[in-house]
């Protein structure tokens, strides 16, 4: 009877020790740092949905090789300090293996310093050239440079052969990029900048720049900036009567900036990755189905459209499981296949990164589009 009894026990203890060890499946920590609160907000908070979006989507399809993911995230409101903080948080704290983020160059840059020293791989989504370049080697990016992004609307100067341009960029780090890669590749496309003005991140009115620039000779006005800036601009611009093409950067690439210009925004013309407009595509292009895709999965679970942010966050986790998939959960084998990757066709394009090259996407990943009747509607 007694040994009826032990044989019940251990059968039964047994039983818990397995039970346990099939729910202690492994795990795999991803750090993201996103501007989900604070003024780049309409960055941070589509980005930290397709995040998580993406992240529930394969650990029910039985995560990565078996192994789920596990999201932290951390707001740092676009706040460099904040940043800062919450990557050294991630790193020392949570031990993440990989960083998707931050979504401001701003907030890129103060925390690449840390995330090389640590060893450990971060996907920015943020925009400005010098994230990348030069490269860093634990450092990647998913949002299209801005070079490409000046080189986009330069290229349609020519075809309206308009020559003399004012810009207005914001004086922060996205805006500083995108003024030195306007004034460097100007002489490329024959294009001369005769008003270069600015305007600070938190202001509010800048008809006195407009007004400059009204009184100038440009055919065209080039503002560079990420909301509410340059839905500012667009509202004063139409206020004081001016006529002349305004282009705006990728920064401001959502529906966000239709609904902060209000009327404003009628005509405005800017470089942008496919997605919103990917209804609008032919059915020949290789991201389509990809777009589409996201666009429609998001809609169905956040009741509005995904965008080109979003899409950054989206780009940025499907890298990272194609990484881990190749290559194994360690930060330095993630790392290395990051760097393999070849024509990923993703969100915000067909991206081939390379020891020379962490940003991984051509002329290609941009299309122009336009606001038209309160939409956007694609440049062919």
């Amino acid at each position: 009877m007694s040994k009826n009894i032990f044989r019940i026990i251990f059968v039964f203890l047994f039983s818990l020790l397995m039970a346990g060890a099939v729910f202690a499946a492994p795990v795999v920590k991803i750090g993201a740092l996103f501007s989900v609160s604070g003024p780049a907000s309409f960055l941070g908070e589509p980005e930290r949905n397709t995040a998580e979006m993406m992240v529930a989507e394969i650990n029910k399809a039985g995560g990565i090789k078996g192994t789920k993911l596990e999201l932290i995230v951390y707001d740092t409101q676009g706040d460099a300090t904040k940043a800062v903080q919450g990557v050294n948080k991630l790193i020392k704290d949570d031990k993440v293996v990989a960083i998707i983020g931050p979504s401001t160059t701003g907030d890129s840059m103060a925390v690449i310093p840390v995330v090389e020293k640590a060893g450990i791989p971060l996907i920015s989504c943020a925009a400005g050239i010098k994230i990348t370049d030069p490269v860093k080697k634990w450092v990647f990016k998913t949002a299209q440079n801005d070079v490409l992004a000046v080189m986009k609307i330069y290229k349609h100067l020519q075809k309206q052969k308009i020559s003399k341009v004012a810009i207005l960029t914001v004086s922060d780090a996205f805006g500083s990029s995108g003024r030195e890669q306007l004034k460097l590749q100007a002489k490329e496309f024959d294009v001369n900048i005769i008003s270069d003005e600015t305007y600070g991140p938190k202001d509010t009115d800048m008809t006195v720049q407009l007004t400059k620039i009204r009184a100038s000779d440009a055919q065209a006005i080039i503002c560079w900036g990420t909301n509410p800036g340059p839905a500012i601009v667009a509202r004063n611009a139409k206020q004081l009567g001016i006529k002349v093409p305004l282009y705006m950067s990728h920064g401001v690439s959502s529906k966000k900036f239709i609904e902060l210009a209000g009327e404003g925004a009628e005509g405005v013309m800017l470089p942008s990755g496919k997605v919103i407009v990917a209804d609008q595509l032919p059915d020949s292009d290789s991201q389509k189905k990809s777009l589409l895709n996201y666009v429609n999965k998001y809609k169905e679970r956040f009741k509005v459209e995904g965008d080109h942010f979003g899409g950054h966050a989206y780009d940025a986790v499907m890298l990272l499981k194609k990484a881990m998939e190749g290559g194994g959960f360690t930060p330095a084998a993630i790392r290395d296949q990051l760097e393999k990757v070849k024509k990923f066709a993703g969100v915000g394009g067909v991206f081939s990164y390379a020891p020379e090259d962490h940003a991984g996407l051509t002329s290609d990943a941009f299309v122009l589009v336009q606001v038209e009747k309160g939409d956007w509607k694609l440049i062919k």
